[in-house]
């Protein structure tokens, strides 16, 4: 018997672009994720472009309940210590409800069926020059969001969250990764969404943004 084909939402490439949220408050928490779907979310984020076509990058994928907890501690950790003493945003402003979704995910980040570390093979520090830094994030970043674009299509959400890299040496002890050699570039909490009606977001002009030729 031959495996069903994965479910597609069938947006088209500005549809995606234009609706690919940082999913938080409605990861599905209940829901399994099949494997051969992030690998072929993988198989997608590996055609971005790459500087040389290096593909300077590994995919660490954690399913182990143990694990996850583990991380969601040390993030949760770090996210009450950056909210101590914080002033509350405004209720019911925007800021208080990217608060609001931010303190959920903290909340259930253990929850989450999978947690995805993609992974630089070099170690940036912060003595690497800023040349070199440009260089090497240039090439997983893209990388790491054709993977978020290639999750929406297939109905599933993701958030780029950097937390638990205050303690990166720690989650790479965990996790058996050479702390030597390879940068974790974030971790990203993946799930089936809950609903696939995401819309676009409230951006100011990008006219407010542009410089042509020099700044004035």
């Amino acid at each position: 018997m031959t495996d069903q084909p994965i479910s597609k939402l069938g947006l088209s490439a500005d549809e995606v672009l234009t609706t690919t949220r940082s999913v938080r408050k409605r990861l599905d928490l209940t829901r399994p994720v099949p494997r051969r779907t992030l690998v072929e979310c993988i198989e997608i984020a590996h055609q971005s472009p790459t500087g040389s076509n290096s593909q300077r990058w590994r995919w660490m994928i954690i399913e182990d309940a143990d694990k996850r907890r583990a991380i969601a501690d040390i993030y949760r950790t770090n996210f009450e210590a950056a909210y101590v003493g914080a002033d509350a945003p405004e209720p019911g402003s925007q800021a208080d409800r990217v608060n609001q979704s931010a303190r959920h995910l903290a909340a259930h980040l253990h929850e989450v069926p999978v947690h995805v570390i993609p992974l630089l093979a070099d170690r940036m520090d912060e003595g690497t020059p800023s040349w070199r830094q440009a260089s090497r994030w240039g090439g997983v970043l893209p990388a790491v969001w054709s993977f978020m674009l290639a999750l929406r299509e297939r109905g599933l959400g993701s958030a780029w969250t950097s937390l638990h890299l205050q303690n990166e040496r720690d989650v790479a002890e965990l996790l058996g990764i050479p702390y030597d050699e390879y940068s974790q570039a974030g971790l990203f909490p993946v799930a089936y969404t809950i609903g696939t009606d995401f819309k676009l977001a409230k951006r100011p002009p990008a006219e407010e943004f542009i410089r042509w030729n020099e700044w004035s």
